[in-house]
This record gives C-alpha cells, sequence and structure tokens, in this order.
C-alpha cells in the first residue's frame, strides 16, 4: 500500500540522521549492492534512481516566481476553502473501501466538472476510476495530477477525538472489529489535488495560458492497482509533467526512491470434515499457517535491509469444528527494484510449494498488483519545494495541536503537536533501506513525477491508523488539505510561466530514462480484481457491466481435492 508518506518524512524532515562512512560500509555488507554503485547492465531500475548529489548539498534559490497566473491559481483555492474542505469531509464520511468508492469517486468528479473540466468515467476499465480534462488554448504542455478516495478495512475512528473510539463497530459475539476509515488520509489526498487542478485551470482561462489539465481519479491505490494496470494501458500518455502528494506526519519532499512491491495471494486447497472425525481430512488453514511460519525463517539470510516481506491469513475458515478445505494466505514482497523483488518472490513461492507438499493440499498463486520502484526528480522536487518555503506551512489553528496532543499521549509519544515546518530539502541517503511503495512509481517511469508529503497527522504517528482517520478531515486534515493544494497549484503555475523549469525536468527525465526500457511488473494475461457496480452507479456514470477488459463472472474456486490414505485398516484386536 502506499506508505510514500514516510518517505517524505525521512527524507526531508528537520533532524534526519546523517549516516556515517562506517554505518554505509556494515549497510553495504548485509544489502549487498546500492543504488550508487549498481551498474545499468546489472539493475538499470536502480542505477536509474542513484543519487550521487554530495552531501554538503543547499537547496537552490530562485527557481519559484511570483506572478499573477500563480497569484490566481492561489487566490482561486482561499475563495473556495469551503468546497475544499466541505468534500474532504463528505469522501472522509463515505469512507469506501478500493475498488467500490462509488460516492466518493462522484463526489471528486462533480466538484471538477463546476471546475469546468469534462469527465469520463470507466478508465482502464474500472468503474470508479475517471479522467477529468480541461483545455486551455493550444500547443500548451499536458499537467496532471493524482486523486485517491479509498479508505482502508477497520480504521474506522470518530472525527476529532483524540483516543480510539471507532465510529463503525461491527458487533459480532465470535469476531468483533471496526468499519473502514480514512487511515491514509486518502480523502485529503483526492480533494486536495482535485482542487489544484481545478486552480490551475481557472487561472489558465483567465490569463490566456495554453495548457491541458488532466486529473486522474484512481480507485484502489491502497492495493496498489489502479494505477499500475492504468499505466500499462496506456492511460497516462501524452502528459509533459505529474504533480503527486500524500498525506505525511510532515511537510517535506524529496528524490529518493520507493521499493518495488508484487502483491500476491496463495491459495490452498483440502477437504473439509468434522473436527471431531479429523482422521483423513486435509486441512487449508494448516497449509496456510506453515506457509507463514516457513516464510519468517526467509528474514536472516533471505531479506536485505532494503526488502520487506509482510503477509495476512485472509482467508483462514469459519468455524472450529470444520477443518478448512479453502485458506488464502496474502503477501506483499518489496525491494529495491523489479528484478530483487522477483528474486525474493521466487522464494516466497517456493516456500507455498513446500507447504502444500507438507500438508498433502494443493496450492495456486494469483498475482494481484505489482509495481516499480519510483524514479527520482530533483529538478522537480527543488522547484516544488521552493513553493513550499514561499507558501508556508500549513496554518494549524490551536484545535489541530491540540487534538495532535491528545492522539500522541494516547499512543504513548511525546505531545509535540503537529510539523508546522517546512522540512530541509535533503539528498536521499546513499544506501537504500526500503520502505514503503506507490503505485504512482509505474507512473513516474513515463511521464517526470513529482512527490510531497503534507502534514495531516501529528508528529511521531503513522499512516494506515485510526489516529490518521481522527484527524484527516478534523481540524489538522482541512488544514493541510489547503496547504497541499496550494503548494502543486504554484509549482505547476511555474511549469507553465517558466518553459526552463519545465524543460530541466524533462531533461533530466531523459537522461535517468535513457538506459531503461520500462515494462510492467505485472504478468501477462493479468486480469484486475474488480466488483459489480450498483446499477444506480452505472447509470450515472453512463457505464456498463461488465469492461471488456475482464472475465465475469470470475472462475470459480472449488476444491477436488480427496481424503487421506492412512493406509490399510487395522485388524481388530481379539
Amino acid at each position: 500500500m502506499c506508505d510514500l508518506h514516510d518517505q517524505h518524512e525521512h527524507e526531508a524532515a528537520p533532524g534526519t540522521p546523517v549516516l556515517s562512512r562506517r554505518r554505509i560500509m556494515q549497510l553495504l555488507g548485509a544489502a549487498g549492492v546500492t543504488a550508487a554503485v549498481t551498474t545499468a547492465e546489472a539493475d538499470p531500475a536502480m542505477a536509474a534512481a542513484a543519487d550521487e548529489t554530495p552531501a554538503a548539498y543547499e537547496a537552490p534559490t530562485g527557481l519559484a516566481e511570483d506572478s499573477p497566473a500563480k497569484g490566481s491559481a492561489l487566490d482561486w483555492i482561499d475563495a473556495h476553502k469551503g468546497r475544499i474542505t466541505g468534500l474532504n469531509a463528505e469522501i472522509w464520511e463515505n469512507a469506501e473501501l478500493s475498488l467500490r468508492e462509488w460516492k466518493s469517486s462522484l463526489a471528486e468528479a462533480e466538484f471538477l466538472e463546476r471546475a469546468g473540466f469534462k469527465v469520463e468515467f470507466g478508465t482502464a476499465g474500472f468503474p470508479t476510476a475517471f479522467t477529468a480534462t480541461f483545455t486551455q488554448g493550444k500547443g500548451g504542455p499536458a499537467l496532471g495530477f493524482s486523486g485517491e478516495y479509498d479508505a482502508l478495512p477497520g480504521l474506522s475512528q470518530k472525527k476529532g477525538v483524540g483516543h480510539h473510539d471507532p465510529l463503525v463497530y461491527v458487533h459480532d459475539p465470535f469476531a468483533p472489529g471496526y468499519g473502514p476509515g480514512h487511515g491514509c488520509g486518502h480523502s485529503a489526498l483526492g480533494t486536495a489535488a482535485a482542487a489544484a487542478a481545478a486552480a490551475v485551470a481557472r487561472s489558465a482561462e483567465r490569463h490566456k495560458l495554453p495548457v491541458t489539465v488532466k486529473f486522474f481519479g484512481s480507485t484502489a491505490e491502497e492495493t496498489l492497482i489502479g494505477k499500475t494496470y492504468a499505466v500499462a494501458k496506456g492511460v497516462y500518455e501524452g502528459l509533459d509533467a505529474f504533480l503527486d502528494w500524500h498525506p505525511s506526519t510532515a511537510n517535506a519532499t524529496g528524490w529518493g526512491s520507493t521499493t518495488a512491491m508484487t502483491a500476491v495471494t496463495f491459495t490452498f486447497l483440502g477437504v473439509a470434515g468434522h473436527g471431531g472425525t479429523p482422521l483423513g481430512n486435509k486441512s487449508a488453514l494448516d497449509a496456510a499457517v506453515m506457509m507463514a511460519t516457513m516464510s519468517e525463517f526467509l528474514r536472516e539470510e533471505n531479506l536485505a535491509p532494503s526488502g520487506r516481506l509482510h503477509w495476512v491469513i485472509n482467508n483462514g475458515g469459519d468455524i472450529p469444528n470444520v477443518t478448512p478445505e479453502i485458506a488464502e494466505i496474502s503477501y506483499y514482497v518489496r525491494e529495491g527494484s523489479p528484478a530483487r523483488v522477483q528474486v525474493l518472490l521466487d522464494k516466497v513461492i517456493a516456500v507455498s510449494e513446500a507447504a502444500a507438499k507438507a500438508s498433502q493440499t494443493k496450492v495456486r498463486h494469483r498475482i494481484t498488483s505489482a509495481c516499480w520502484n519510483q524514479l527520482p526528480a530533483k529538478a522537480f522536487a527543488e522547484l516544488l519545494h521552493e513553493n513550499m518555503r514561499q507558501i508556508g506551512p500549513p496554518q494549524f489553528a490551536d484545535e489541530a495541536h491540540q487534538l495532535a496532543k491528545e492522539l500522541q499521549e494516547s499512543l504513548g509519544l511525546p505531545a509535540k503537536g503537529m510539523h508546522d515546518k517546512i522540512g530541509d530539502l535533503t539528498p536521499p541517503n546513499p544506501v537504500f533501506l526500503g520502505g514503503g511503495s506507490t503505485d504512482v512509481a509505474d507512473i513516474s517511469w513515463n511521464v517526470p513525477t513529482v512527490s510531497m508529503g503534507a502534514a495531516l497527522a501529528p508528529i511521531g504517528t503513522k499512516m494506515h491508523t485510526w489516529s490518521t482517520a481522527a484527524c484527516a478531515a478534523a481540524a489538522p486534515g482541512q488544514a493541510a488539505v489547503v496547504a497541499a493544494a496550494k503548494y502543486l497549484a504554484a509549482t505547476a503555475m511555474d511549469l507553465l510561466t517558466q518553459p526552463e523549469r519545465l524543460k530541466a525536468v524533462k531533461d533530466e527525465f531523459a537522461e535517468r530514462t535513457k538506459d531503461v526500457e520500462w515494462k510492467t511488473a505485472l504478468p501477462d494475461g493479468y486480469e484486475p480484481p474488480m466488483y459489480e457496480p450498483p446499477a444506480w452507479f452505472l447509470k450515472k456514470t453512463g457505464q456498463k457491466w461488465p469492461p471488456r477488459n475482464i472475465t465475469w463472472p470470475p472462475k470459480r474456486v472449488v476444491s477436488q481435492e480427496k481424503f487421506a490414505s492412512l493406509g490399510p485398516e487395522l485388524a481388530p484386536q481379539k
């Protein structure tokens, strides 16, 4: 899932530790590779992401310039704060999961339609994905913005409450739980990006600046499905630059990379039977547990510091007295490049086969998503950073800091409040130590892309938590969404009014990608998972079901396994 926010904080927040030479050498021994020493022949993706900026780097100044057009864009955001924060609150209330963002996608699309965009739903075949386009004049650059609006399961939380208090509680006597919530702040992410796109469009129209502004409403970011598949289908072709942001715990940007990732689900098939007479049953859950246990043994000798391996059993049976006939365990396999992911993935697949053999079950696996590491854009980050400095940090009210401190105390963290500064722009660490992944990464190999973080959650907390959900549409998130919109809009306006800035960004992109041939990490014949939309949504968006790029209904998964043999029957004792 998208953990890009951690990259921004760790790269650029004040006080980031600088690795000593001795520590770098230790890590080199552990990891066996760094971007700085990787050759294009050995691993072109890591080589293209390499950085040789000296440690004494100072961020340049004089890149971002005030202009009447930029002023108009920022004024538009100020004049529409109510609509912007209202959209954030609406999407937060919807809290819809990946691939099912029916109300949230419509709300974001309608916001852009009111700003003069033409909206078309069904991008890349996804019902809740849409592309919104605004064109002013002819011959101008094409600028892209990225909107996400999916929530996470189990992270429901009351807005503005400083202790864990789920808004939606599932009263199940055997499996109590919580409803979905915006624990990654995507309600704010999509809103701020849409506001920035609208501000750029309205300013370009007023000042007669030729441009095409494209906003991509992206589904299923939390499962890294929406953009990776859309890129492979050519959705982002023709763009000159792409601007991206993500809620964070700090206000910062940088030009480090992210981890490439493959998401894979293993399905074990056995034979059900009464738990009181278990002989001959074949437990698929036993196989999943064995796989989970064995995969943990990969960590010491097969997992570099740049790698990540995490799993969840998402289907383990229903009741203890029925041996589970089907079980599923899903993994996220992350590493510094697609090639390194593949090496680790092959080992995980081998573990699944061993678990199936030991449990006498059958196993199959399917790739649900896969993305590259992100391609850095130093010149782009430098321009964005200066705009962030000129605009300043989010305007957090006392209410925002108070909520942040309550959350920090509730989580056992120092009560420091919100990050109310702009982080320094610093080079990435010379040794890549891994971290989160993003489906924006695949876009970055096809069009120059910049990413940044704006503080929506308290210092020291993390994304994918109920505490982030508490903030996303409360005082901290409402301040962050306005600030993020301004950072993106101001940077986009510089690309329009200063052609040399756009040229620098594109020249760096061309240099970094000259030895790399991007190819989707998704397998041949990949069909993205989808849910059938409700009839009212199809009617409102003018879509038909199913789209042509999937098989519907999907093939059923049914076990055909036989009971295990116990050998010849024993003769009765006399």
